[in-house]
């Protein structure tokens, strides 16, 4: 049977693993990853006050510059500026850089209660996301099996922010500032690599049910 224009669409609109994987890791980059080596680079150098602005500058610098391009917005990246610029504000108007250190918590555990909060909407806060890790459209948002995929993600980031919040507090409390810093930069990834091993594999299965990667079969059909 010769292909049609729709399969060929079909077959267009469910790329790779692998470029799902590359889609996911470029935004993990410019989101996380870049903005905590530059701070962690210049605190090492003795300067914290360099570390919060050089941070702030990556993630400001980096939105200006997907702006300009005419590249989608991520919402990651605007997750960690508006956190970047609460805590560096907090500490310039305090003159305290504990307050930087202990800002990270408050904001893991606001976000946890924020997801937990969404999970009550008819769109949770990794449904928001989701665009940034793979090519969404609104017929396969409305799946049922997405829609509960969604659910369960927000659920299980909920309870790593929640656990990145106490783990924060808890070494705030028990090491020095050296000590913190240090620890905070192997726990904090560990923690989130977790995460997204999770998020991975719980994904991974629903897109294979559902057709979602390319290779992986016909997709199932969109509810009415």
């Amino acid at each position: 049977m010769p292909t049609t224009a729709c399969d060929g669409a079909a077959a267009t609109a469910r790329p790779r693993l692998r470029a799902i994987l590359r889609h996911l890791g470029l935004s993990l980059l410019w989101a996380n990853i870049v903005p905590a080596a530059l701070f962690y680079a210049c605190f090492a150098a003795g300067n914290v006050w360099a570390a919060l602005i050089a941070a702030l500058a990556w993630c400001y610098g980096a939105m200006a510059w997907r702006v300009s391009t005419k590249r989608p917005t991520s919402g990651l990246l605007w997750l960690t500026a508006i956190g970047l610029t609460v805590k560096t504000a907090l500490s310039m108007a305090t003159g305290s850089t504990f307050l930087y250190f202990v800002q990270p918590a408050v904001n893991d555990a606001s976000v946890a209660l924020l997801f937990l909060a969404s999970l009550a909407t008819a769109r949770p806060v990794v449904a928001r996301l989701a665009s940034d890790f793979y090519p969404m459209t609104e017929d396969v948002a409305v799946r049922p099996r997405i829609q509960r995929l969604f659910w369960r993600l927000t659920l299980l980031w909920a309870f790593v922010c929640l656990v990145k919040a106490a783990a924060t507090l808890w070494l705030l409390e028990s090491v020095s500032l050296g000590t913190f810093v240090a620890v905070k930069t192997v726990m904090t990834p560990a923690i989130a690599t977790v995460g997204v091993i999770a998020t991975v594999v719980i994904a991974l299965q629903v897109a294979r049910h559902e057709g979602l990667l390319h290779g992986s079969g016909t997709p199932a059909p969109a509810p009415a």
